[in-house]
């Protein structure tokens, strides 16, 4: 029955971290819009920041993040000031209203920077921004870079969750993927942060890689085991070389099938909650007492372009090229090349050069596929409650199409539209097909992977 889903449903959809999706956006949102949507914040309201290193040592190439490799560092510092540059301008226009709950560093490889420059970062952002007390930071970890300074440098800034990819222990994988590391290398940093005193780590295991087996994807969840991991995320590789140049060095010959990648990530994901760890959402997996299990449990778990997270904030500012705002009006997506950032970013300058606002219909369609994604439902009564005539009228046409039409995409239970278990791991697609079956004026769906 699962095979026969994954044919009908694996297709190539949106990941859904926002809604609508980032090949949506368009030139009409610019820095001139982002900034009064900055200085439009609330008293007391609560914001999160996203910080974009874009650099690395070394070039994976299963990556499709925005980066570049150096191999000289006179670039990461030209770029650091750059990013100072854009933090005091955002930081004058929020004016003090903003409070920082959460601190999310990405990449690239945030780990590349100097120890004594992820210290001075850390600094800029505290004497910049009001810090909530407990506000959580957490930092992508590539474990090649890694050494006690920069572990020292980590916990000085306050690091409270990092984030470790593994990808494959398996080394022929990590050849084709040119991304050597060690099981010992990942065990000599999970135990550095947890001896200075980081409450939460997490490992990133992707199946779907080339020259990757049941076997091997069984053999590396194993290991990843054996670290206790507070949380795990199990993702698919995208195969996208007509967007990143760099994945051609990976021979199409030696992907695994649709079926095989299904097989893969079943697997997996048995055998991790196999270990007591609970399923949240399509693709993590967290311990019982895990933040984002309990936001699970509660019905509190959210989508931002991080993925899955507990963070409740509305507000999302991106620092950094390529990186995406969300606001209560919209998303706002900087400059992605690093040297026109850093030329917008000058003497007070903001470098958003593309979005979206978004519409009532937006706002609903977003809610519902963030309720799918998360929950694999949503409550009829709530969605009326939060959207009112907009609510209404959606909920009209699930109510007909969604239940009964050709897909039969959704059932029934009490007041709750749910996603039935055995198309759980499809709900991207389900939400997809959703977006497309209750088509309106405004509404968007795009294909992606």
């Amino acid at each position: 029955m699962r095979l026969e889903l994954a044919a009908r449903l694996g297709e190539n959809v949106p990941r859904y971290t926002s809604y609508p999706t980032a090949p949506h956006f368009h030139t009409g949102i610019d820095a001139a819009i982002c900034r009064g949507w900055l200085q439009a914040l609330n008293d007391g309201d609560e914001i999160s920041l996203y910080l974009h290193i874009p650099y690395c040592d070394k070039l994976c190439w299963f990556c499709a993040c925005h980066t570049k490799q150096t191999r000289h560092y006179e670039p990461v510092t030209t770029y650091l000031r750059s990013l100072d540059a854009e933090i005091a301008t955002v930081s004058s226009l929020v004016a003090g209203k903003g409070r920082v709950r959460a601190v999310h560093f990405g990449g690239g490889s945030p780990t590349m920077l100097k120890p004594e420059d992820l210290v001075a970062l850390g600094t800029v952002l505290r004497n910049s921004f009001t810090f909530l007390p407990g506000a959580k930071i957490s930092v992508e970890i590539e474990p090649n870079d890694m050494d006690d300074a920069r572990l020292d440098a980590l916990a000085e800034i306050g690091m409270t969750r990092a984030s470790l990819g593994v990808q494959d222990f398996d080394p022929k994988v990590q050849k084709a993927i040119n991304r050597e590391q060690s099981f010992l290398q990942t065990k000599t940093v999970v135990d550095g942060v947890r001896s200075r005193g980081v409450e939460s780590v997490n490992l990133d295991l992707l199946y779907g890689l080339p020259h990757q087996t049941r076997e091997s994807v069984a053999s590396t969840v194993a290991q990843a085991l054996t670290l206790e991991p507070d949380r795990i995320a199990l993702f698919g590789y995208a195969h996208v070389p007509w967007f990143k140049k760099h994945q051609t060095m990976i021979d199409e010959a030696w992907l695994p099938g649709p079926e095989e990648r299904f097989a893969q990530s079943q697997l997996a994901a048995r055998a991790i909650m196999d270990q007591g760890y609970e399923a949240i959402g399509l693709d993590h997996f967290g311990k019982p007492g895990d933040a984002l299990a309990l936001a699970a449990r509660a019905g509190t778990l959210h989508r931002n372009f991080q993925g899955y997270t507990e963070d409740r904030c509305e507000t999302l500012i991106g620092l950094g090229p390529s990186s995406i705002s969300q606001f209560r009006q919209g998303y706002a997506q900087n400059m992605p090349s690093t040297a026109e950032y850093g030329r917008m970013v000058a003497d007070g300058g903001l470098a958003a050069v593309r979005g979206i606002a978004l519409s009532d219909d937006d706002r609903v369609r977003g809610w519902i596929i963030e309720r799918l994604m998360c929950d694999f439902g949503f409550s009829a009564i709530e969605l009326v409650e939060r959207f009112g005539e907009a609510g209404q009228r959606l909920l009209l046409k699930a109510s007909s199409t969604a239940l009964h039409g050709p897909a039969r995409l959704l059932e029934l239970d009490g007041d709750r539209f749910v996603v039935p278990a055995e198309s759980r791991p499809f709900v991207r697609s389900i939400a997809a097909k959703f977006d497309k079956y209750f088509e309106s004026g405004t509404a968007r769906h795009s294909a992606a992977v």
